[in-house]
């Protein structure tokens, strides 16, 4: 069976960056499980995923655009210490759900000057291009439910 759209499909995966930095793993976990063809994982892996099968193994680079998008200044910015009432202490990577331009997201302080907190809304791995070493272990039809749902249900599913 060929990984296409509304298959349920279980990878094993590395994540590493340009510098071979590994910045996330599934081995020794449970296998990632996601629907296919829904943009439940990043639209270059999806792709790179379409026609394999059980047992496959290969290494994909994906481009930034492909991937978690590229880095935008605009979503960097400059916000008073005050907006952070009933939080006593603010340090540098501490992330907060906030609504965004674009709806509900994640900033990440970047930087504590005095009074002036700047916060990155960009997500963490956006303007990176990453590489992926896969191996696909599973894949089967999607249940009615799950395609209906655009999401897979059950242990190793994350949605």
């Amino acid at each position: 069976m060929q990984v296409a759209d509304k298959m349920a499909v279980s990878i094993h995966y590395t994540l590493t960056n340009d510098d071979g930095e590994v910045l996330d793993s599934s081995k020794g976990d449970d296998a990632l499980v996601y629907l296919h063809g829904t943009g439940n994982i990043i639209p270059g892996l999806e792709t790179a995923l379409n026609g394999k099968a059980v047992g496959d193994k290969f290494n994909v680079r994906v481009e930034a655009k492909d991937a978690y998008g590229e880095k935008h200044d605009e979503m960097i910015q400059v916000i008073p210490r005050a907006m952070f009432e009933g939080i006593d202490e603010l340090e540098v990577g501490m992330m907060f759900h906030a609504d965004v331009s674009s709806g509900p997201g994640e900033v990440t302080i970047v930087k504590i000057d005095g009074d002036d907190i700047t916060i990155d809304g960009n997500h963490s791995l956006a303007g990176m291009a990453l590489t992926f070493d896969v191996e696909v272990v599973d894949v089967r039809p999607a249940t009615k439910e799950e395609a209906e749902h655009g999401h897979i249900h059950g242990a190793g599913c994350h949605h």
